[in-house]
């Protein structure tokens, strides 16, 4: 399933880059908009500027787009121009701060629901988000990239610019603080 994910990525790349597709670029809007969004929520408010920036992360997309048959890593090239736009936004912005700990993260929001995952209890829910906010601002990202998101442990490092180790270290803390959570019931 994944190859057939990354078949279609490197298809839209090939046919944006060489033809300007406007079909292409829409497909790949509507692959990454939603997980883009999400990511730039996390550090900007309103919901109208994170729209904003989602669009301004597009349209660089589209500027370059020649040059992104030359991209190995889409996923990691897409993040990243998400990354820079939100620094850009907040050097103009010069907010005092930013403190990720007041960043809510919604675990599953970019989840579809199945008949099993119906059982699970609306306090269970809100307990293992509960766990997700308490942990350190670094876990929390790495969790939400890896587990959310789906980035490889790589992918998530080379975006966040610490070791794959470090990664790991971050997700083993997160699920310990999970599973602790819930084992309160």
């Amino acid at each position: 399933m994944q190859t057939k994910v990354i078949t279609y990525i490197r298809h839209y790349l090939e046919e944006l880059s060489q033809k300007d597709s406007e079909a292409a670029f829409r497909g790949l809007y509507h692959a990454w908009s939603d997980r883009i969004m999400r990511y730039i929520l996390m550090y900007v408010k309103p919901k109208e500027t994170a729209e904003e920036l989602t669009s301004d992360v597009f349209f660089a997309l589209w500027e370059n787009r020649k040059i992104l048959t030359e991209v190995n890593n889409f996923d990691a090239y897409i993040y990243r121009i998400a990354k820079h736009k939100i620094l850009n936004y907040l050097r103009t912005e010069r907010p005092e701060f930013v403190n990720l700990d007041d960043v809510p993260i919604d675990l599953f929001a970019s989840t579809q629901t199945t008949p099993e995952d119906e059982l699970i209890s609306r306090e269970t829910i809100e307990r293992v988000n509960e766990a997700v906010e308490q942990l350190p601002p670094q876990a929390k990202l790495a969790f939400k990239l890896v587990r959310e998101d789906g980035m490889k442990y790589s992918e998530a490092a080379a975006h966040l610019g610490i070791a794959v180790k470090t990664v790991e270290a971050h997700l083993t803390t997160a699920m310990k603080k999970i599973r602790e959570a819930l084992s309160h019931e």
